[in-house]
């Protein structure tokens, strides 16, 4: 997001379309943790907003790139998902619609970057280990399912 525009991701009028990158390799799946608020420490799939006037395919490409360092390729619509957090009163402080790609590396090397603290391949076996976000441990399941068919 460029920094001209201000951030208006809390109490938003309507809610936010980001993206998010299932990125699985070798019984493995790409997870990012959580450099910045909302849900700092949290691990997630690598992804964030949309800005205006981007194709869904460019801002997955570009915000896996950013935080990851690599260079991806959306293959197909894995599941939208919507995450509304309130704040202490009730009142949806976020609203997020999430549309999650499956994807595959094409290129780049790992680090983490952006609003990213650390980006890990994490054995599917593993993922209880980590402080997901909510919803994402039921999101990577269906995916690890859809991908070993």
């Amino acid at each position: 997001m460029s920094s001209s525009i201000p951030d208006d991701r809390r109490y938003p009028h309507r809610p936010l379309v980001g993206v998010g990158a299932l990125i699985i390799e070798d019984g493995r799946i790409l997870l990012v943790e959580r450099g910045k608020d909302p849900l700092k420490g949290y691990w997630s799939l690598p992804g964030g907003l949309l800005e205006i006037g981007e194709k869904l395919d460019d801002a997955i490409r570009r915000e896996v790139l950013e935080e990851t360092g690599l260079i991806i390729e959306p293959l197909h619509l894995h599941e939208i998902f919507e995450r509304i957090m309130p704040d202490a009163n009730g009142a949806p402080e976020y609203h997020y619609v999430l549309i999650d790609y499956l994807c595959r590396v094409t290129g780049g090397a790992l680090h983490a970057a952006s609003d990213a603290s650390c980006a890990a391949w994490v054995p599917q076996q593993s993922l209880s280990e980590y402080r997901l976000t909510e919803g994402t441990l039921t999101v990577i399941e269906r995916a690890f399912a859809n991908f070993q068919r």
